[in-house]
């Protein structure tokens, strides 16, 4: 009987990625009746259950931290394929959606994730424990690409407001390619053991306990299957937003609550996985996740929006409110607080959580 439900399992998580694919090309580009919403929504669901499974067979395959990588990896680079889609269809709304959306992901990712992750370790085995050294290198460069890419545009002078100039731009952006490539060797080839989970008395757990690791089709069938999974997730998201749109603007909420709304959406398969792995007791892989999402999305988001700026019409802006800038500025001191011991306590993901609260809040009432 387990076995049966394990064939079927595979099998619905292989047909809903196709399905949504199917789904997308119907939709795209179509103004969506409330009754398609719902059939869009539920696949929309199940493409991101889909998502981890396959997310889940291919890091059981290849090992940590290269699992986690993938995963962050093939989210954002569709999620950057998204933006410049949008970018490119101009609109005065286009010109802060790299910015609000890299923003928000750094803010899920490093609080709502973070913070949920350590909640449920901590509350399910009394502590959550992870490797110092690897987190603290993963959040330092997270705190460098940031400031470089969302906070010092604020403050340049030779474009009038919160941009760039073109050198400015060009160096941010080989600035962030250079830091993730770095770190992407430090986390799989120089320091790898420093990314692995650990045991309570600080031994590197470099192998799985549970079932035997999948073969290499099935490892290849479940890539294909996750990229699927993920263009779908991020297709349907956008075919969703205008009906969201509708609604943000029907509560009276400000229009940046619609990427705040997107950007969950594209992050719940991360999200998911991340909670899987802290249950676990993998708090070390959650981190991963986590961390690693974040600096995807600024290592490979502001690249890509200098690239599409050459051809792209409007002005780009990147630099944070004030506002903003203090939330990155607590989440990075509250960050490195929670870092520097290697465990934690339901009080450090709790305080994550409030601060993850408090910026949906300034979303929504700002």
């Amino acid at each position: 009987m387990i076995v049966r439900l394990r064939s079927l399992l595979t099998q619905w998580t292989a047909v809903v990625p196709v399905i949504a694919v199917v789904l997308l090309a119907f939709i795209w580009g179509r103004d969506l009746p409330g009754a398609i919403v719902v059939l869009v929504t539920l696949v929309l669901a199940g493409a991101v259950l889909a998502a981890v499974h396959h997310a889940e067979v291919i890091a059981h395959r290849v090992g940590e931290p290269f699992g986690s990588l993938v995963l962050a990896i093939a989210v954002t680079i569709i999620e950057v394929a998204l933006i410049v889609t949008l970018m490119a269809d101009g609109g005065p709304k286009s010109s802060t959606l790299a910015r609000d959306t890299v923003f928000a992901a750094v803010m899920i990712t490093c609080n709502g994730i973070v913070g949920l992750c350590l909640l449920v370790a901590s509350l399910r085995h009394g502590l959550a424990v992870f490797n110092a050294e690897g987190t603290g290198a993963a959040l330092a460069t997270v705190a460098t690409l940031a400031t470089l890419s969302l906070v010092f545009p604020t403050f340049t002078t030779s474009k009038p407001g919160p941009e760039f100039s073109t050198p400015q731009l060009t160096f941010a952006a080989l600035a962030s390619l250079v830091l993730y490539g770095l770190f992407v060797t430090t986390q799989t080839v120089r320091h790898r053991d420093y990314f692995l989970p650990i045991t309570r008395l600080g031994e590197v757990i470099d192998v799985d306990e549970h079932a035997n690791a999948p073969s290499a089709r099935a490892a290849g069938i479940s890539l294909g299957l996750l990229t699927l999974a993920l263009v779908g997730v991020v297709g349907l998201a956008k075919g969703v937003s205008p009906t969201i749109e509708s609604g943000v603007e029907a509560a009276g909420m400000p229009q940046s609550v619609v990427g705040v709304i997107i950007a969950l959406l594209v992050l719940l398969p991360e999200t998911i996985a991340a909670v899987r792995s802290a249950r676990r007791d993998r708090v070390q892989t959650s981190l991963n996740l986590a961390l690693g999402s974040a600096m995807a999305s600024i290592g490979l988001t502001i690249p890509a929006v200098a690239l599409a700026s050459v051809w792209l019409s409007g002005p780009l802006v990147l630099g944070l409110s004030s506002t903003h800038m203090v939330l990155l500025a607590l989440t990075v001191v509250v960050s490195s607080l929670t870092v520097v011991p290697g465990r934690a306590t339901p009080l450090q993901g709790g305080v994550h959580l409030v601060v993850f609260a408090a910026y949906l809040e300034l979303a929504v009432t700002p």
